[in-house]
């Protein structure tokens, strides 16, 4: 289920300015991308570039994409940022996040054809210099079945409050090491 964009006014910036987030995504090497840790997930093909990583500033990798990081550090309830990159014919199967204290927005980067992501029951595609936003909590699951690597610049911010209460889950040991190993790195 997506959420419109135009309710957050930062992802008309994000859109009008996508053309130097991914100038900047260009002059990083692969070797500046780590692996996700979830690898039951997707097995191989899906690895990250930090920003900020749930509220921490990574300061080095912040320092190589400077115009990024401007851009997303005037987001309200900012925690996450990074840019996130799947290999052809990586499947990230069916997850849930961790907290629905946030949303999640996804800025198309890079984006050939034969991607996609179901969130809920709603399947979608990705568009370079477009927004999708999106409750994390709910069921998703990603394809690639194009034939180069799709980019997208993920965040997670906090949003309007849930209906109900907020419900987290606990971020999983392998997360939370890759965390701590970034900002020791930063």
């Amino acid at each position: 289920m997506d959420l419109d964009p135009g309710q957050f006014p930062f992802t008309s910036v994000l859109e009008s300015c996508w053309l130097k987030i991914r100038a900047e995504l260009e002059n990083l090497h692969a070797t500046n991308f780590v692996p996700w840790p979830e690898r039951a997930l997707y097995g191989a093909g899906w690895d990250v570039f930090g920003l900020y990583a749930y509220g921490q500033k990574l300061e080095k990798n912040c320092a190589l994409c400077p115009e990024t990081t401007q851009l997303v550090e005037q987001i309200p309830g900012l925690t996450t940022a990074g840019f996130s990159s799947l290999a052809p014919g990586t499947h990230i199967a069916p997850h849930v996040g961790y907290t629905n204290a946030v949303l999640r927005c996804h800025l198309g980067l890079i984006v050939p054809d034969g991607c996609s992501m179901r969130v809920g029951a709603e399947t979608r595609q990705w568009r370079e210099g477009k927004c999708l936003i999106f409750d994390d909590t709910l069921d998703h699951e990603v394809w690639h079945r194009g034939d180069r690597p799709r980019v997208i610049l993920l965040l997670d911010f906090k949003g309007p409050e849930p209906a109900g209460s907020v419900h987290e889950q606990p971020v999983p040991d392998m997360v939370a090491r890759l965390v701590q190993k970034l900002l020791k790195e930063s």
